[in-house]
């Protein structure tokens, strides 16, 4: 089946760059979480632990809610296509950036500050280019195939994650994990930042913005109405969309933070893995989230997307606590089985996503409104090596993290029922026309 029947040319590029975009963007985004872990040495010091590595990783996800509040308002003024280019630009600026900064034994701690703000102003752009990609993506959808897209679209992350993963195994394995350390690091940002120069220019030559969003941001120009920009997304007429939107997302980042960042340190930390050892681990994880995550888009328009959120997320409230007590506590599964199906029933919740936040909002807020409930909502999961010590003083590291995993599938079943039915019948409409007539599960006074 094809995922952009009729469509003309630029529509046709602009779901596809979609697809590949997001693939190249979680690269950049992901790529301290598993290529930089066996260098750390080499710019945070021969005392380097997982904080460190924490640290970096937490610098691109406080950058990403500045970057979707920046870029989003940009994209909902001048247009998708524009804010995406000037977005992807700048993250191919800061990934090789990063693959020049000197080692510590140059400059002392100078080189890991400098490598965490480079990340933090890389996560400002990236927030900047997902935040208009995608929800062009959607305009140019038809609509039964919203749900298939995004689930495509949601699914690169893992496919990303899970390059990454092996191509850094492989690596390891080739150099040698000195020279690794000292310099192979640095050929994975090298790689990071030409896919955006790449993608910047499959950008500039095939993708335009979709027409009647042209039109609809046109009129809204000339009629200047006064439902526009952050405020009315936060505190105005879509602030009830906005914020069980937040809930819902930030129960899927939660879940993310323990299944996929906190557990690739707990297996080198805790169990004695090797670097290339949880590669191998958490590249087939992301190899089994990827399948799954492609097909829950369709799946959420086959049943509803609200059908959909509840009940992935009892499922995961039930299921991902016990998962990681007898993978990470008991020992009854194997890492590379436990790992992949942790990930499997709590961050597949992801596919509809794409979809599900772009048919919340109408075209003059959609870019603002997508990127900063996506984005906002990764701050508080995103500061968990802050407040998971204190739970885990509490519980015990490992009932600690299964809390949490409950915590997170209540949030997305509970913030799930809160918004619209969105059935099958509903999705058949145009993003738009399904905007606008989404109820606000929260009025706005």
């Amino acid at each position: 089946m094809s995922l952009v029947p009729g469509l003309p040319p630029a529509g046709r590029a602009a779901v596809r760059a979609g697809v590949v975009g997001n693939y190249v963007d979680q690269i950049n985004i992901f790529l301290p979480v598993v290529a930089l872990a066996p260098a750390l040495v080499t710019l945070a010091g021969p005392h380097a632990g997982v904080t460190a590595g924490a640290v970096v990783i937490v610098a691109t996800l406080l950058g990403r809610p500045i970057g979707s509040m920046v870029f989003g308002r940009i994209s909902d003024r001048i247009g998708r296509t524009r804010t995406t280019k000037a977005a992807i630009a700048g993250t191919a600026v800061c990934s090789l950036a990063i693959a020049a900064v000197p080692t510590h034994e140059s400059i002392g701690a100078a080189a890991i500050a400098i490598v965490v703000l480079l990340r933090f102003v890389g996560g400002i752009f990236l927030a900047g280019e997902y935040t208009s990609a995608i929800p062009l993506a959607m305009e140019w959808s038809a609509p039964r195939r919203r749900g298939m897209v995004s689930g495509l679209i949601m699914s690169m992350a893992p496919w990303a994650q899970s390059s990454i993963a092996f191509a850094t195994a492989g690596l390891v394995a080739l150099l040698g994990p000195q020279a690794y350390a000292e310099w192979g690091w640095r050929l994975a940002f090298v790689a990071g930042g030409c896919a955006s120069v790449a993608l910047l220019l499959y950008y500039s030559a095939r993708v335009a913005d979709a027409p009647h969003v042209v039109r609809q941001r046109e009129q809204v120009e000339g009629g200047a109405p006064a439902s526009v920009g952050l405020r009315a997304v936060l505190g105005g007429v879509y602030a009830g969309a906005f914020w069980q939107i937040f809930g819902l997302m930030s129960g899927l980042w939660l879940m993310t933070n323990m299944v996929v960042i906190l557990a690739t340190g707990r297996l080198a930390a805790d169990h004695g893995l090797t670097g290339s050892e949880v590669a191998v681990v958490m590249g087939v994880a992301s190899v089994s989230q990827a399948v799954v995550m492609s097909m829950t888009g369709h799946w959420s328009t086959l049943l509803g997307r609200r059908r959909f959120f509840v009940g992935w997320g009892v499922a995961a409230a039930l299921s991902a606590p016990a998962l990681w007590l007898a993978t990470m506590s008991a020992g009854v599964l194997p890492f590379v089985v436990g790992i992949a199906a942790l990930q499997v029933v709590t961050v597949c919740g992801y596919g509809p996503v794409g979809a599900y936040l772009c048919e919340r909002f109408p075209a003059h807020v959609r870019a603002t409104g997508y990127g900063t409930a996506y984005s906002l909502s990764i701050v508080l999961p995103a500061l968990w090596p802050w407040w998971l010590p204190t739970l885990e003083s509490l519980l015990g590291p490992d009932v600690a993290v299964a809390v949490v995993l409950a915590a997170g599938g209540l949030l997305v079943a509970g913030c799930g029922a809160l918004g619209p039915r969105l059935a099958p019948a509903d999705l058949e409409r145009d993003v738009e026309d399904l905007a606008l007539a989404s109820p606000d599960p929260v009025p706005a006074r």
